[in-house]
């Protein structure tokens, strides 16, 4: 009986070569010496507390006045209702891990706003 050749792509950048199987199977079966994968270790459980409510800070654009500082979303969302038009604001959120404030870009104060229609009170 033949032997059975097989097509080896494990060249390196040379294109693939017809070889015997039992040189790729002999190839397979041996390993790097001193190589092994590490053993998987479990996630870490999630500390499962509560995030604290993200606090805000509004400022109108043309007076540098600070419309709300400290504020949580609702009380947010009611001082953008009263502005002008949403450049007319720049909103800030707390990074505590960071302790700093971040700007909202345009699409994430718009986001913010379009919260409005849900925290409208029912008639």
């Amino acid at each position: 009986m033949g032997k059975v050749w097989v097509l080896d792509t494990a060249t390196k950048g040379t294109g693939a070569n017809m070889v015997p199987l039992d040189r790729v199977l002999h190839k397979d079966a041996t390993s790097v010496p001193g190589f092994a994968l590490p053993e998987l270790k479990p996630n870490a459980p999630d500390p499962s507390e509560p995030r604290a409510p993200r606090r805000f800070k509004v400022v109108d654009v043309l007076t540098r006045e600070v419309l709300a500082e400290d504020a949580d979303a609702r009380a947010t969302v009611g001082v953008l209702e009263r502005a002008r038009s949403i450049v007319d604001v720049t909103i800030w959120v707390c990074q505590p891990e960071a302790e700093r404030w971040r700007m909202l870009s345009f699409g994430e104060t718009k986001l913010l706003l379009q919260y409005s229609d849900r925290l409208a009170e029912p008639s």
